[in-house]
This record gives structure tokens, C-alpha cells and sequence, in this order.
């Protein structure tokens, strides 16, 4: 299937590693011309390179803090100079720290708004002149923590409720030039996955890496947990024209795990 997305211009933020860096990837492979973002230069280089293994548009990198508005600018800037515009923006952030609430601060609260909220209100406010201009798109990545709350993740489960409210708003507001949705992965085999279930068989809680992997997926009716490739297709497909008619949903890419009836 063509998605038809040859040429456009494309900023995915937080996309050094991990589903940000996967759905630059699927975009770039498709013909988008795509920014990365991260804030380690050598990290972000590192991506840059090997998104352009499969890349059929061009590629760039721009470093930038999500929670430093002069740098949003800067980002939303860049792309627009480097591509003559920008019809796609794809909102990604790191995660915030893990804890039950009662060992959660002020401080804690207001970081996790800084970076999971503000950062798309900034990235948006600074893209949708220019999304408006040929019929743009706006992807949100948020987590399927706001359909159910995962335990010790008070901050995800409370604060990722914000940034689904503004993507079905931005959906209404921004309507019809631009679209807006949100994906809300469940687990894929990131790095950081990798990492932790490698930690957990150097431990001895697993015998080996298949083992631990077979642990992580045992709630998904599919039967394995998602690979990166997989979520980044879904991102592909939700700023191409071939999805012309979804606005304003969001969409889980969690192999079925969630229980969730909405």
C-alpha cells in the first residue's frame, strides 16, 4: 500500500531509540523527509544513521530538551527550513518516574506536566500554521496507561489523561486542514525492554532472554509482546492519506492485552 506520504515533511520527537526512533523510520522508509530528536547528540547521530539505512526521503537530526520552549521552537523551525515546511508532527516524550503516589512530590507532578503535556501544547502551537497550510497531521504517542492504570505509575496513569484530552480537541479545533490522533503502545521489544529483561536473566529470574520475553508477553492474546517496526507502521498510516476519515481516536497498539471495553 502506497501512503502516499513521498516528500512530505515530517518532526518525530524523542525518536533517538526506542518507538520514537521506529515510527522516523517507517516514515522516512515511505518517502517522508523526517527530523529526529533526542537530547544526547551521540545517541541522536547514531539514529540518524540508521533510520537512513531504509530511508527513502531525506533524514536529519536536531537536538532539543522537550521541556525548554526555545528549543521546541527551534525544532518546529529547523524542519520547516531544512524541508520547506512541515506537514507531520509526531509528539513523543520519555517516560515519567515510576512510584505509588504517596512517594510522589510536587516537584514529581509538575516535571511529568512539563514533559509529557506542555511539550505537545509547545510543539503544536509552534506547527499548526504551518500544518494548517497543505492539510497536516498531528500524532500523539501516550501509553495504554490511560485506558487502565498500570500500578507504581501514578504519574503516567494521571498526567497521560491531559494529553489524550488535548489530541481529541486539537481533533476538533484544527479540523479539517488538520488531523489529530493518538497511538497508546503497550509493550514492544524496545531497548529499554531489552535491557531490563537482560538484567533480569543476568539476576536469575529468567533462564535465558526467550524465557523473560515469554514472561512480559503473558498477558497479550497474541501471544508475544510488539515490535517496535510494528508500532511505527501504525504511526505511518495514521499521518498518510490512507487514513483520512480516523480523527480524534486513540488508538492502542498493545496486542489486545488491554481489557478495556472503551
Amino acid at each position: 500500500m502506497d501512503l502516499g506520504l513521498d516528500g512530505d515533511a515530517a518532526l518525530v520527537t524523542a525518536s533517538s531509540s526506542g518507538l520514537g526512533k521506529a515510527s522516523a523510520a517507517t516514515l522516512a522508509a515511505e518517502g517522508a523527509n523526517v527530523v529526529l530528536n533526542g537530547r544526547d547528540p551521540d545517541r541522536l547521530d547514531a539514529a540518524v544513521a540508521d533510520v537512513r539505512e531504509t530511508a527513502t526521503g531525506e533524514v536529519m537530526g536536531v537536538r532539543g530538551d522537550l521541556t525548554d520552549p526555545a528549543d521546541v521552537e527551534r525544532l518546529v523551525d529547523r524542519t520547516v527550513e531544512s524541508f520547506g515546511g512541515l506537514d507531520h508532527l509526531v509528539t513523543n516524550a520519555g517516560g515519567p518516574p515510576s512510584g505509588p503516589f504517596l512517594d510522589t512530590d510536587d516537584g514529581d507532578w509538575d516535571a511529568a506536566f512539563d514533559l509529557l503535556v506542555m511539550s505537545v501544547v509547545r510543539l503544536v502551537r509552534e506547527a499548526a500554521p504551518h500544518l494548517r497550510d497543505g492539510g497536516g497531521t498531528v500524532v500523539t504517542v501516550a501509553s495504554m496507561s490511560v485506558k487502565e492504570a498500570i500500578e507504581s505509575l501514578v504519574l503516567s496513569n494521571s498526567v497521560r489523561m491531559g494529553v489524550v484530552g488535548l489530541e481529541k480537541t486539537l481533533s476538533r479545533e484544527l479540523a479539517p486542514e488538520v488531523r489529530a490522533n493518538a497511538v497508546l503502545p503497550g509493550i514492544h521489544e524496545t531497548p529499554r525492554i531489552e535491557e531490563v529483561v537482560t538484567q533480569a536473566v543476568e539476576r536469575g529470574d529468567y533462564p535465558d532472554y526467550e524465557a523473560g520475553l515469554a514472561d512480559w508477553s503473558a498477558g497479550t492474546p497474541l501471544g508475544r509482546i510488539g515490535q517496535p517496526s510494528e508500532f511505527g507502521d501504525v504511526v505511518a498510516f495514521l499521518s498518510s492519506e490512507r487514513s483520512g476519515y480516523i480523527n480524534g481516536a486513540a488508538v492502542p497498539v498493545d496486542g489486545g492485552e488491554s481489557a478495556s471495553n472503551l
